[in-house]
């Protein structure tokens, strides 16, 4: 089958825009193919610093034929309705319509078109000019007298067609004056003279001839694996980097590993400092001691071309710019640390932290507040919480934080570290803001604990007050983020916490009275369930299983304690995963349904149950049953013990079985008939101790 090789060749492709533009290029073709009847077997879509290029294999040389027949509208329709039939259908006429006759739906017109097909080459000559020009760039730009929009000057285009056993067809078209054709460049230096290319195998041949590697992940395996080698070349370990591996792979064409020196000097200073300068100013790794966390005075770097010196040059002029940021960091370093993290707090008088929710003293202030109420729930030291409260954001203002966002919170750390501060207080500052993502560590230090809670409490809380909720795929402040964060922290210390308490002193704190205070926490409440569900669904728990119990019991006890509701979760799941617990749920949606049917007309069974009208022994037995087992479930529930409750309610089982079996719940005589009605109301009831199992799905 024939196969289409495109190449877009083009300046410098940024590289965080190469992987997903080379994505939609592969599903912006197909898709056009798909869209011409032409189905395919295979697609791939690769990128480099200066090229994007398809193939597509498997492609007919032709597009069928095809007959669609289009209903029309009725014979004696208005002459509107009439000429809109002809011009969806291309008709020039109603002559050239036939008209059906159907016995219910009277005589209408129906239009026979058909179409031709069409050769591939034709099509992709008409489809490819239009995917260029309207290409989705996150940014593009225009040079020249010419009108299309490229991420950088688009060059040349390259696009060939054609059976394997033949040499392909030029897709001949033009895009603002540049012609398609079948010729490409390897890379800039190395091998810029211009060649043919007949189709994919023979594109990447010359491609690695002319020293280029089309495959961004090839590219990447060779990086890590010479980065690998020279590391341990020299009796060291490379400082693996995923986000910089695919950014280096993306800055070089025919990848070159070589390594560099800076002086051991800049090792005074911390280690994340330097992998920051290193990373974000030259694009080079940094290598460790084997088996240790104490880095080395050397980096690895990726050239894009093999230097006639081997590359010393290269390496030289690369670590004179490290060391020229290495010293701006030194220096950075050593002025943070002749001021306190105190004496920095008076500074955050004059920083807005929101116009609606004050100054980030205000801001420092009420975490305090909150952190000092979290911190004997917690079992953290009260004084060392409200004094890493107060320090956790101080780094903020320091010279290092200012170049290095990303190093928040750990500078912190070292500077209090340095002042003497003790462990638990310096460690809370960096981890107040942990975690920060699924694959984030959770902070397990008690004085951590409380300042991480207070801080994410009080953005939730305050974004809360002043209507700034997270909507649809919006949310600014990250507060699907936070509230996650609370809940990993929760869940993952087992911390027996009332939100909805912790939530409302927040609120408090920001001057809400305590009517909104309560609102928010209402609120918010419900927002946590949203994320928790989200959370258990992820570790692989029921979304069904959640609502059940969430719906069920008293307010105070599911709605704002997570490791309670997680619990009852899997309590749940593992009982109802049992035979004794899905014919449980089996008879309590038969007697849900009774009651439902009955209480549409607004009839209550809360009543007490009358043994003295019992007129069968599976009365009795149900009613002795649903006694024994309410108690003994409520009181598993009051110790916490839910695997207990269930065994308690799998003891209805065959009373229940049999009751149905053997009892007509609507009898004759109305008496009778309620206080059956009231026994399946007393069974309903039970089964709410743990979950409300009419959320259950399945």
């Amino acid at each position: 089958m024939p196969e289409l090789l495109l190449e877009l060749f083009s300046e410098e492709i940024p590289a965080r825009m190469q992987r997903k533009a080379a994505e939609d290029l592969q599903r912006l073709v197909t898709g056009a193919l798909v869209d011409a009847g032409l189905h395919y077997e295979g697609a791939k879509a690769f990128a480099t610093p200066r090229r994007l290029a398809l193939t597509v294999t498997g492609i007919p040389a032709r597009s069928a034929a095809t007959r669609e027949e289009r209903k029309g509208p009725k014979v004696g329709a208005p002459d509107q309705a009439i000429q809109g039939f002809l011009r969806s259908a291309g008709l020039a006429s109603i002559e050239q319509a036939h008209v059906h006759a159907d016995p219910k739906k009277g005589e209408f017109y129906v239009a026979v078109i058909e179409k031709a097909g069409r050769e591939t080459t034709e099509i992709l000559a008409e489809a490819i000019p239009a995917i260029i020009r309207s290409f989705p760039w996150p940014k593009s730009m225009h040079w020249g007298t010419g009108r299309l929009q490229w991420v950088r000057p688009l060059q040349s285009i390259l696009c060939t067609f054609g059976p394997e056993t033949e040499d392909p067809e030029i897709v001949r078209f033009e895009v603002d004056g540049i012609r398609s054709g079948n010729v490409t460049r390897g890379h800039r230096f190395m091998a810029p003279a211009p060649f043919e290319v007949r189709r994919f195998d023979d594109y990447v041949e010359k491609l690695e001839k002319a020293k280029v590697v089309l495959d961004a992940d090839r590219r990447k395996d060779i990086i890590l694996h010479d980065a690998r080698e020279r590391a341990f070349a020299l009796g060291l370990e490379l400082v693996e980097d995923a986000g910089l591996l695919d950014e280096v792979a993306g800055l070089v064409e025919w990848p070159v590993v070589l390594t560099g020196t800076f002086e051991e000097e800049f090792l005074a200073i911390p280690p994340e400092v330097i992998r920051a300068t290193i990373r974000a100013n030259q694009k080079c790794f940094v290598l460790r001691q084997p088996g240790s966390a104490t880095l080395a005075n050397r980096f690895i770097l990726v050239s894009n071309i093999e230097a006639r010196d081997g590359g010393v040059a290269i390496a030289a002029g690369n670590g004179r710019v490290i060391r020229a940021r290495l010293s701006d960091a030194k220096f950075f370093y050593d002025t943070d640390r002749k001021a306190t993290l105190e004496s920095r707090l008076p500074k955050f008088d004059a920083i807005v932290f929101h116009e609606k929710l004050g100054t980030q003293k205000e801001r420092i202030d009420r975490i305090v507040a909150l952190a000092s109420e979290i911190a004997p729930l917690v079992g953290a030291d009260l004084g060392k919480a409200r004094e890493a409260a107060l320090l956790a954001k101080l780094d903020l203002v320091t010279e290092m934080v200012g170049e290095f966002p990303e190093l928040q919170g750990l500078m912190g750390r070292y500077y209090a570290t340095a002042e003497g501060k003790d462990p638990s207080v310096a460690a809370a500052i960096e981890d107040h803001y942990k975690p920060q993502g699924p694959s984030d560590r959770v902070p397990t230090d008690p004085v951590s604990i409380a300042v991480a809670l207070a801080d994410k409490l009080d953005t939730l809380a305050g974004f809360w007050a002043i209507d700034e909720k997270p909507t649809g795929s919006k949310d600014p402040y990250a507060l699907r983020r936070a509230a996650l964060g609370v809940i990993r922290v929760v869940l993952e210390s087992e911390l027996r916490l009332r939100l909805r308490a912790l939530i409302a002193s927040g609120a408090r704190v920001l001057g809400r009275n305590e009517g909104a205070s309560g609102d928010i926490a209402a609120d918010l409440v419900s927002f946590f369930h949203e994320r928790l569900k989200v959370q258990l669904r992820d570790s692989g728990a029921r979304h069904d299983l959640v609502d059940a119990v969430l719906a069920a019991g008293s307010a105070d006890a599911v709605q704002d304690d997570l490791v309670d509701i997680v619990r009852r979760v899997e309590a749940l799941g593992a009982f109802l995963a049992t035979e004794d617990g899905a014919n449980l749920l089996a008879g309590y949606r038969r007697a849900a349904n009774i009651l439902k049917a009955e209480e549409k007309g607004g009839e209550r069974f809360d009543g007490a149950i009358d043994p003295t009208i019992f007129a069968a022994p599976e009365e009795s037995a149900l009613a002795a049953a649903l006694e024994r087992a309410l108690a003994q479930a409520e009181g598993a529930v009051a110790r916490e013990d839910y695997a207990a409750a269930m065994t308690a309610l799998a003891a209805l089982r065959a009373p229940v079985d049999a009751f149905f079996d053997k009892v007509l719940v609507n009898a004759d005589d109305p008496a009778v008939r309620v206080n059956r009605l009231r026994m399946l109301a007393a069974f309903r009831l039970a089964t709410q101790a743990v979950a409300d199992f009419s959320k259950v799905g399945g």
